[in-house]
């Protein structure tokens, strides 16, 4: 969850309850389940990330509509079961290697809707950079996923 509150707090209680009441083993706060819910954001970022999303659909075979969420719950069964130094991307593609990861182990998830609002006050931290790692990284973590045995 973002500290600037671009994460709606009230949502955590509905992550929570896809976990606890609906047994999903990771819920994602989606800006993209529903739509596109997004408010305050210039037009240019909401198509990249967008778009991102389906980049990562089309290179991994991921099912999640916003594969580049950093609103998620995880359960204590998922966190045991990740090797974090195997976690290589970085920036905001840790987040897709995460839900990726989860998904290849055989975990089941749960979009929840949510409303993202951008934030008032500092400042993102996308770069080129970060653009790069996300573009070349999902393609370098779907070729190391074919030679590695994902256990739940």
């Amino acid at each position: 969850m973002d500290a600037d509150f671009s994460h709606p707090p009230h949502d955590l209680i509905s992550l929570f309850n896809a976990c606890d009441a609906d047994h999903a083993d990771f819920a994602i706060g989606s800006r993209y389940i529903s739509g596109v819910n997004v408010v305050n954001w210039p037009i240019g970022r909401v198509i990249m990330s967008y778009y991102a999303s389906a980049y990562v659909r089309f290179i991994t075979g991921l099912k999640i509509k916003d594969t580049t969420a950093g609103f998620i719950c995880y359960t204590r069964k998922v966190l045991e079961r990740f090797d974090l130094d195997n976690i290589r991307l970085k920036g905001y593609a840790f987040q897709i290697e995460m839900k990726f990861t989860a998904w290849k182990m055989g975990f089941n998830f749960i979009e929840v809707p949510i409303i993202f609002t951008d934030r008032k006050k500092g400042k993102s931290k996308m770069s080129g950079g970060i653009f790069n790692e996300a573009v070349w990284g999902v393609i370098k973590m779907k070729i190391r996923s074919w030679f590695t045995k994902y256990k739940k």
